[in-house]
């Protein structure tokens, strides 16, 4: 069967991290399609240092259950450090720019805690995703060029999934529970857990369905030589 094939500017522009989903699973062969295209990001030295963990089903139910008791329990184990409030100027701003509109789109009001305490649960149900993916890796030195690999690895993958009308969110608190996510899948320690990534078709009715966040202008970032 033929399908259309949208250009790659299609793609790029049209990718956003979705935050709610339908519980239809993506057939096991467009999955794995999908994971192999991923396996040519670039990395260093051709390492390919990605270990993914790719759940689903009744396993990612139980998993979902024993995070959202970590949370609740406050028991983080991170591999690797993260603290909005680390962020210096224009990124902090940026960052709390970025909670307010998701929020509002969500119609939670800012002192309306039992709601926030909601949404932030959301995240360890997955936003309803029929999959998970844990992306770890291994410790090498400072872990930058490993972290930068997944990372290029992450996109590749997310760019996957929006060229056949799929979506995904990267979860950076899904790597606030490490030990919990090693133990449940049984993965040993000696490979880290840096985030992880919800994905399945997205749900057009969900109130995020069209939450949406702006790029800066390229010449807040962009600087020329010439």
């Amino acid at each position: 069967m033929n399908r259309s094939v949208p250009s790659f500017q299609d793609v790029v522009r049209s990718r956003h991290s979705t935050r709610g989903f339908l519980p239809t699973p993506i057939p096991r062969g467009i999955l794995e399609e999908m994971l192999r295209e991923a396996q040519y990001a670039p990395s260093n030295c051709n390492t390919q240092p990605w270990n993914v963990h790719v759940v689903s089903g009744k396993k990612l139910q139980e998993l979902s259950a024993i995070l959202v008791d970590a949370l609740r329990a406050e028991h983080y184990t991170l591999d690797f450090s993260f603290d909005k409030n680390d962020y210096p100027e224009p990124y902090k701003t940026r960052v709390a720019e970025q909670g307010g509109r998701y929020y509002r789109a969500l119609g939670v009001a800012r002192g309306d805690a039992l709601s926030r305490a909601e949404v932030v649960e959301r995240n360890l149900r997955f936003f309803g995703a029929p999959h998970a993916a844990f992306l770890f890796l291994p410790a090498v030195g400072d872990n930058v060029r490993v972290a930068s690999d997944v990372g290029m690895y992450a996109q590749t993958f997310l760019l996957s999934l929006a060229a056949r009308g799929y979506a995904g969110v990267p979860q950076a608190v899904l790597g606030y529970f490490a030990d919990t996510v090693r133990q449940a899948l049984g993965v040993p320690d000696e490979l880290k857990l840096l985030f992880g990534i919800s994905f399945g078709m997205p749900d057009s009715t969900h109130a995020a369905f069209n939450y949406r966040e702006d790029r800066i202008p390229l010449e807040e970032s962009i600087v020329w030589h010439e």
